[in-house]
Formats: C-alpha cells, structure tokens, sequence
C-alpha cells in the first residue's frame, strides 16, 4: 500500500492545492487513480456542507441548483476524465507525464501525483 499526495499546480508551476491519501495500491491504473482523486475531494466537500468546492473539475451551476451543495462524485470523476483527455490538465507521477487513462502508475516508486491544470475546469 502506498501513501499519495496529491498537489494542484497551475501552468507556471504554482502551487495551488495538495492532500495526502494512505492506502492506495501501490499499482494503479491513471484513470482509477484520477477517479479516487476525485471522489475523495467530493467526499470532503459532501462532509462540510456551504464550504466553497475546491477540487479539480468544479461542478456546473446546474447541478450545483439540483443538488444543493451536495456534488456527485462519479459525474464529477466523468468529467475530470473527459478533461484530461482534452488536454484540460497534465497529469505527473513524480516527474513523468501520464498520456493515457489506462497506464499503470507506480505509486510505490513516485508517491507525488500533480495535476497542472491548463485551463479553467469549469463542468470539465
């Protein structure tokens, strides 16, 4: 098992945002890694209702109206997987670029995972 951190950068290399994980595989596919992401921001947002959600695809305003504040994070992990495949953000593990959802990352050798987001990420 692997602890991961997890850190949002901007295009310039700022740093925007970072969380820990514990217990991930130490193996993992980009898209599961993405999709984990994703759901444990949604599921941080979800346990603090009114805070302002910071995560890397934000929620459109129209689901934001339906649900209240409450965000869904498997609609939110569609998106961010939509994003990344349209170049929306870069996706680094240690200091390799991921290309690909379905490559395997090891998470065991470079436990750092950065998203440099490239454009604004709004409904992905």
């Amino acid at each position: 098992m692997a602890t991961v951190t997890f850190r949002d950068e901007s295009a310039t290399g700022r740093p925007l945002d970072e969380f820990t994980l514990p217990g991930l595989p130490a193996r993992i596919s980009a898209r599961e890694l993405v999709r984990l992401r994703v759901r444990e921001e949604v599921a941080r947002h979800n346990a603090e209702p009114g805070s302002r959600f910071r995560g890397l695809v934000r929620p459109g305003a129209a689901e934001t109206e339906l649900n209240g504040r409450r965000i869904d994070w498997e609609r939110q992990a569609d998106l961010a997987e939509r994003a990344f495949q349209r170049n929306g953000f870069l996706l680094l593990v240690g200091e390799r670029q991921i290309e690909d959802l379905a490559e395997t990352v090891d998470l065991a050798a470079d436990p750092v995972v950065s998203f440099v987001k490239l454009v604004p990420l709004v409904g992905g």
